[in-house]
């Protein structure tokens, strides 16, 4: 199997994502994925478009992050391998997409407004 690439962003996060076939070791900015994302949510997060198709353990992932957080990181990353695993074989198109995982998520963060402390707080009013 040739080496797949694809992209995938979240929020200000980018990674980009090289899937081959292998023993199934993930690598994220040269650690392994536990090690780089440290909370268990999130590495099961961006491990979960694997497991769906069950692909864990036999692909060998080597992400490249930047921008954002840790959270933004692991979406980006999440996404990055579920356009892998489509281009890698095109039936697993309606298990990832009824997951929601080729759906880029859009939400960004709200700026923040001038007079106020935050996007949507407000100073305290004060009558008197």
């Amino acid at each position: 199997m040739e080496q797949i690439v694809t992209t995938g962003r979240r929020k200000e996060s980018v990674a980009r994502v090289r899937m081959i076939a292998g023993k199934g070791s993930f690598k994220v900015n040269g650690r392994e994925l536990a090690d780089y994302l440290m909370r268990e949510t999130l590495v099961n997060h961006a491990e979960e478009p694997l497991k769906l198709v069950e692909l864990f353990g036999s692909m060998d992932i080597t992400c490249t992050t930047s921008g954002g957080g840790i959270a933004g990181q692991a979406g980006a990353i999440r996404l990055g391998v579920s356009r892998a695993l489509l281009k890698h074989d095109p039936e697993f198109r309606q298990a990832l997409r009824r997951a929601g995982m080729l759906t880029r998520d859009a939400r960004e963060v709200e700026r923040k407004k001038y007079g106020q402390p935050k996007a949507r707080k407000r100073f305290q009013y004060s009558k008197r």
